[in-house]
């Protein structure tokens, strides 16, 4: 039987947590979002160096800003049913196995699938980069890891994406880059804010976390609010 993940990044009830305290750098997976461009590698490592927050910084700078539009007609189906295998043109696409599992295989350490399936995640552990933790995650906890949009499809919405096509609204929902696995309660409080309003409480990754935010903003062309924009640097010594 598959398992029935919840996972989402607008509000979705979390369950209990047997969270750890095990932080991401100890697992020595956690990669850098500077050089992972496209979201394909495990994790979202620390920036520490002056070198790499200079480099944030200037990511961030050159964002264009615009005052948050109206959520008016936004609904999660505008960008296509959730975790939908066949959003093109982004990685991961199209190989049988559905985004939120995808995910779940890519950030998990320990990984087990259902039977007979090499895509049904039914166990794994999870370093969580928003709190810190490590997570062992079941099946039978399923809302203890949901899969946070970095920018809120809300977000989006109302900085422009109410006026994209079908085709681009699905590729922002489904890329990997503005997807991470997470603590679900996390999540559930981030909802749709943007940085101003809400940050990871694992104060060491808010840098690493902005710069995620500015790369998907970068890519879809959109824009930021000033407040946002402001927070962001602010997070990279700015």
């Amino acid at each position: 039987m598959a398992v029935a993940l919840v996972a989402g990044c607008d509000g979705l009830e979390s369950g209990g947590s047997s969270a750890g305290s095990r932080p991401d750098a100890a697992t020595g997976r956690a990669a850098s979002p500077l050089v992972n461009p496209d979201g394909t590698k495990p994790g979202l490592g620390a920036l520490t160096s002056e070198a790499d927050k200079a480099d944030a910084r200037k990511l961030v700078d050159e964002l264009t800003v615009k005052g948050r539009g109206p959520k008016t007609g936004y609904a999660r189906d505008k960008f296509g049913y959730a975790w939908m295998d066949t959003a093109d043109g982004v990685p991961l696409a199209r190989n049988g196995c559905d985004t939120r599992n995808d995910l779940l295989k890519l950030h998990g350490r320990d990984v087990q699938f259902r039977t007979g399936s090499n895509c049904v995640v039914v166990s794994m552990n999870l370093a969580d980069p928003y709190t810190g933790k490590s997570i062992e995650w079941r099946k039978q906890k399923a809302a203890e890891v949901q899969i946070d949009h970095v920018v809120p499809l809300s977000y989006a919405w109302q900085m422009g994406a109410s006026r994209w096509s079908k085709e681009k609204r699905q590729q922002l929902a489904n890329d990997p880059l503005n997807l991470l696995p997470v603590d679900g309660s996390a999540n559930s409080a981030k909802s749709d804010s943007g940085p101003a309003s809400w940050l990871p409480p694992n104060k060491s990754i808010r840098c690493s976390y902005a710069v995620r935010f500015a790369q998907v903003a970068e890519k879809y062309e959109l824009p930021l609010t000033a407040p946002d924009k402001r927070m962001m640097l602010k997070q990279c010594g700015g």
